[in-house]
């Protein structure tokens, strides 16, 4: 199993669960975060004030897929949540050891 971390701008988040719900990915973790890489934050203007706002507001995607499907749903959602300009975000794979699902104690691929 794999765990795909993806952060992605906030207003491509439906967009890109629709296409991954299209995929076949049945759940995910959604977490509203801040942070910032090459774009490293900017000034705006408030009422006549310039502030810097050095994090940028993102949503963070948890997904625990099969290792077939991994490759898929990291294209998916690169594809889907790509704008082509800076800021739209990071994907990580990374090896999950085992799951379970709390309410009937499946494990590990059936309990994804």
């Amino acid at each position: 199993m794999k765990l795909i971390i993806a952060a992605i701008k906030p207003f491509k988040l439906e967009e890109v669960r629709e296409a991954l719900t299209d995929i076949g990915v049945r759940g995910m973790m959604v977490t509203e975060i801040k942070g910032f890489g090459a774009q490293s934050g900017h000034t705006e203007i408030y009422r006549g004030a310039e502030y810097a706002v050095n994090f940028v507001p993102k949503v963070k995607l948890e997904i625990v897929v099969a290792d077939a499907m991994a490759d898929q749903v990291i294209e998916t959602i690169a594809k889907t949540a790509g704008t082509g300009k800076i800021g739209d975000g990071k994907i990580f794979k990374l090896d999950v050891e085992g799951a379970l699902r709390v309410r009937t104690g499946e494990i590990d691929g059936d309990a994804i």
